[in-house]
């Protein structure tokens, strides 16, 4: 028995029966790599933070919103700040003497634009029941009706019914437009808050943010701060004084042609035709059209010819000259710009679109390095050499 247990030296001894045993050799158990758990609980924290900061985001969105909007204010007023500085003024009483200065313009148009309102309509109900005959007439005279006062009459009863459902249902809302309204006051005064503090404060704040990077970048923090501040403020004035053009040149032509609010259209034309690229033109010019064509169709013509007229001195001789200075920017690129930013931040992005544009286009300008186009000319053609005559033989 004991010869029988003996085995061979050179045979191997049989694989343990289990788990690796049952599997083919190139299935052989290994073990996980020593940095493999590591990396997944990386993983996972990195996912839980990157969750956690979308939440802290979304909850801070109006937040972020207020002090993007405040940011760009300040870089509007920031250059009239300086003025008032670089005269001895205090930045907070310059700050102050600047926000009065707006406070004052907004009241005063609105207070304008009010009182047209309240004019025209006025007016409107005054001498409806002639337009209301002379549209009777027209329609008549043009697709052989026989229509009388009476029937539009009963049409603006039945539409007035209409009407008057549409405003009880929006009475009974009104909690919720009085909740959105305070919300929207204290946004406006949250963007006046930090708008004064960016201003007023402006070289410390700048001083603060350059403190938390190193020397090297510190410039170029300080450069674009500064080509933002000069090129937003300098697009901004550069409308308000287009826009100052405007409300003169079509204050003239409305007292000329003798139409009634010329001050409150004329203010209308200057802001709206200025602030809101491409369309604002077409807006503002529709008003005083149409105040102007309740009195007298032929004046309105008149008025139109002249909005097509100024419209085109102001772009190519007027904007030019004052634009030369501050920033030139296209039309288009502007349209764009309001379109995505009012697709991004709605109302508040379609607000800073001009400013951000007018700002990164700034940067490109500084940044970006631009070589002229030279037209492509033929490559120039090789002389052939002059073959050296043979010398003569010598003899």
């Amino acid at each position: 028995m004991a010869a029988d247990d003996e085995k061979p030296s050179g045979t191997a001894a049989p694989a343990p029966v289990g788990a690796a045993g049952l599997l083919p050799p190139s299935w052989s158990v290994r073990q996980p790599p020593r940095w493999l758990p590591r990396a997944l609980l990386y993983t996972a924290l990195a996912i839980a933070g990157l969750i956690a900061a979308f939440w802290v985001l979304g909850k801070v969105q109006g937040l972020l919103t207020v002090l993007m909007v405040s940011l760009f204010l300040a870089f509007a007023i920031e250059p009239a700040v300086n003025w008032l500085a670089a005269r001895g003024v205090r930045r907070g009483a310059g700050t102050g003497v600047v926000f009065v200065g707006l406070l004052v313009v907004v009241v005063a148009f609105v207070w304008t634009l009010g009182a047209l309102l309240v004019n025209q309509v006025t007016m409107l109900v005054t001498n409806a029941p002639d337009y209301i005959q002379d549209l009777v007439d027209w329609i008549n005279a043009t697709f052989n009706q026989d229509l009388s006062g009476d029937d539009l009459t009963n049409y603006a009863t039945e539409w007035s019914s209409t009407i008057e459902g549409y405003l009880v249902g929006l009475a009974g809302n009104v909690w919720g437009i009085g909740t959105v309204a305070i919300g929207a006051l204290f946004q406006m005064l949250g963007v006046l808050l930090f708008t004064f503090y960016f201003a007023a404060d402006g070289p410390r704040f700048r001083t603060w943010v350059c403190s938390l990077l190193p020397p090297r970048q510190q410039k170029h923090v300080l450069r674009a701060w500064d080509i933002a501040v000069e090129k937003t403020g300098g697009y901004i004035y550069s409308r308000a004084l287009l826009a100052l053009c405007s409300a003169i040149a079509h204050y003239v032509a409305l007292r000329v042609l003798d139409v009634p609010s010329a001050f409150a259209l004329a203010l209308w034309v200057g802001v709206v035709s200025q602030f809101i690229p491409t369309v604002g033109t077409y807006l503002a010019g529709a008003l005083p059209v149409l105040v102007a064509l309740v009195h007298d169709p032929i004046t309105a013509l008149w008025i139109l010819l002249f909005i097509v007229a100024y419209q085109q001195f102001e772009n190519y001789v007027l904007q030019p000259r004052i634009t030369a200075t501050t920033l030139d920017m296209h039309p288009a690129v502007a349209f764009g710009a309001v379109i995505a930013g009012a697709a991004l931040l709605g109302p508040t992005g379609a607000l800073l679109a001009i400013p951000v544009t007018a700002t990164l286009q700034g940067f490109a300008g500084a940044y970006i390095r631009r070589y002229e186009v030279t037209e492509d000319t033929p490559p120039p053609t090789r002389k052939k050499r002059k073959q050296p005559k043979p010398e003569p033989a010598d003899e």
